[in-house]
């Protein structure tokens, strides 16, 4: 009975980690939203998010995440200062699962006997190897808040209209 728990447990962990990362505050997990304050009307706004979530949607709620935090804070617009967004990439690849087992460096080389033919387990030259690249991308702002209508500057936001035209995209955490 113990097991049938457990197993269950590990697959309603995997079914939650499968999708991308919510809108939520990085407290909750390895992942979402952060800020910091460097001075009174100036933050770090960042959000981290998993290798299922896409780069717009991680620099989406970064955006969303500002403005939250300007309309939170009791100000009417922010100007991003400074932004960035890093991509962390690797690569994993997949293969035969049993050339592993017999060998302690994962593959074989083939070799011919006069009896049986080509005989051994793996050949990393000619055995078929799945590689695919698995991205993570995390969004980084540096936002200065200030109270009245936005600066004419491209780097100037409304914050009540970035809540309002991005809300909609927003995908918040499921709660059970």
């Amino acid at each position: 009975m113990f097991r049938l728990f457990a197993v269950i447990g590990a697959a309603a962990t995997l079914a939650a980690c499968a999708g991308p990362t919510p809108y939520q505050s990085a407290q909750t997990g390895a992942y979402g939203y952060t800020e910091q304050a460097i001075e009174s009307d100036r933050y770090l706004v960042s959000f981290n998010g998993n290798s299922v979530t896409d780069r717009e949607t991680v620099e989406t709620f970064l955006l969303y995440r500002a403005a939250e935090l300007t309309l939170e804070r009791g100000f009417d617009h922010f100007t991003i200062v400074r932004r960035d967004t890093e991509a962390d990439r690797r690569f994993v690849g997949s293969g035969d699962p049993f050339a592993s087992r017999y060998s302690r460096f994962g593959f074989h080389y083939q070799y011919f006997h006069p009896r049986y033919g080509w005989y051994g387990w793996h050949d990393p030259l000619w055995d078929d190897v799945n590689v695919r690249e698995v991205s993570r991308y995390e969004a980084q702002a540096e936002i200065v808040l200030g109270r009245g209508p936005a600066p004419d500057d491209p780097s100037g936001f409304e914050a009540r209209e970035v809540v309002s035209n991005l809300g909609p995209r927003v995908i918040r955490p499921e709660t059970g």
